[in-house]
């Protein structure tokens, strides 16, 4: 990429490694930290909102000897709002979940019991609450052996690198980005964590979901033959709804606020939410396509400043390299209409909606949380998922680009386009000049 000092390609980081499973990379036995053995391990989070409350629960559900110390977030009532839910045993009880009893089988856990295990391990000092747009960083720098990123994706990027830049294991959520810019940034910084031994755990759960790897594993032995055609589904409704403007906000802390409207915070939804589908399909294809056409635009959503500047439906045409067609629909409407999210692969000798040919495990929101402290302590294989979600996100802003311009998207050309959504300075006051529904003809790929 001529614009990228830093050049990176999956075959670059697979070079001289081993892939294991499908959803990690296998590159050497990890160097043990701190917390080895029976000691614990210190893990500090970065977004207190609803999926990064929970994800905390079920860092806590998989691991004992997991303790969480610190906490960083833009807003103040955010960090203190998911750290009261945490310490609130009416809120973990309700999210009361299941673990492994290692060596045996799954064993359900009550919810007394998951209370009891997880609260004396809330840790979280006055000293280790972290607010502001710098609080990332404070946090990175702690005595910690694990970052957690559960921000908007359009901050993925810049947090990834600095927690990889500190040395620290990392559960990232997904996306891991909104701009082809910001992507190559994550892998860049996805290399730099696989030199340093680091482990990098997604929150792609499918890949951690005993179903969908005994599937994938079945469909790539042949189980319905050679796949001819994939299908796609993510029909449902918004997933966080509009708020009213406060006066006291500025702009940049009312488009945090009402994050899923505005297109460099959150990519649109065939890149925050379809993503899971997507990335399915090139985890069952062995790889990203090649080509996309897509079309879109917003039917429900008003024309107004509180709906920002995405999408609401999208359909979408991939081809992958051997010529396999995925076809792909999403979209965001209010309650009372036709819901479905599904996928579909279909071979010359059957079909399979994905997870039909494996067998029931537990949670995998659960699973990936004990798959990563396994890797982090050499219990287990050494995980780096960062170029299989950094290219699973990277195809998503494909579509929205063929979408939001009407044109065709090589996967070329979103690999070296300049689109880069990042605000120049960060504040609440800082001025956020409005951003367009984009236009198909009118809007411009770069």
């Amino acid at each position: 990429m001529p614009d990228n000092p830093n050049p990176i390609s999956r075959r670059s980081l697979l070079r001289g490694t081993t892939a294991i499973g499908a959803s990690a990379f296998t590159l050497i036995k990890p160097h043990l930290v701190r917390g080895a053995g029976k000691e614990t391990l210190r893990a500090g989070i970065v977004g207190c909102g609803g999926r990064g409350t929970q994800a905390v629960v079920d860092m806590l559900t998989g691991n004992e000897n997991v303790e969480l110390v610190a906490m960083a977030d833009v807003f103040e009532d955010h960090l203190e709002g998911s750290l009261g839910n945490l310490r609130d045993p009416k809120y973990i009880s309700r999210h009361a979940g299941i673990i492994v009893e290692r060596g045996g089988q799954p064993k359900a856990m009550s919810a007394e019991d998951l209370v009891t295990s997880i609260q004396p391990r809330i840790k979280v000092q006055p000293d280790h609450h972290f607010v502001g747009f710098d609080a990332y960083q404070k946090l990175v720098k702690s005595d910690l052996d694990i970052v957690m990123l559960t921000t908007p994706p359009g901050y993925r990027p810049m947090h990834f690198e600095a927690a990889v830049e500190a040395g620290k294991h990392v559960f990232t959520e997904k996306p891991i980005g909104t701009d082809p810019t910001g992507v190559r940034r994550f892998m860049a910084a996805g290399h730099k964590a696989a030199e340093k031994k680091l482990t990098v755990m997604s929150g792609a759960q499918r890949h951690e979901d005993k179903p969908y790897q005994e599937s994938v594993q079945k469909i790539h032995d042949g189980a319905i033959g050679d796949v001819v055609a994939l299908y796609a589904y993510y029909l449902s409704g918004p997933v966080f709804h509009a708020q009213a403007r406060d006066a006291k906000w500025g702009d940049m802390e009312w488009e945090h606020r009402n994050w899923y409207s505005f297109l460099w915070l959150c990519g649109d939804q065939i890149v925050e939410q379809h993503f899971h589908n997507i990335d399915f399909m090139n985890w069952v294809m062995g790889g990203h396509p090649e080509r996309v056409v897509a079309s879109g635009g917003a039917a429900w959503r008003p024309r107004a400043a509180l709906y920002g500047n995405i999408y609401d439906h999208m359909t979408s045409d991939f081809i992958y390299p051997n010529g396999v067609h995925l076809s792909s629909q999403c979209r965001q409407y209010p309650r009372g209409v036709y819901y479905n999210t599904s996928d579909l692969i279909v071979g010359t000798k059957g079909r399979s909606t994905g997870l039909d040919l494996g067998t029931k495990g537990i949670s995998p929101y659960v699973q990936e949380h004990i798959n990563f402290v396994d890797s982090i302590l050499g219990r287990g294989p050494y995980i780096n998922q960062s170029m299989p979600i950094a290219e699973s996100t990277l195809t998503c802003i494909m579509a929205r680009e063929s979408a939001y311009s009407g044109m065709a998207i090589t996967w070329d050309q979103i690999m070296n386009s300049k689109q880069d959504l990042e605000p120049k300075e960060f504040g609440y006051e800082v001025k956020m000049e409005p951003t367009p529904l984009p236009v198909p003809g009118e809007y411009k790929f770069v």
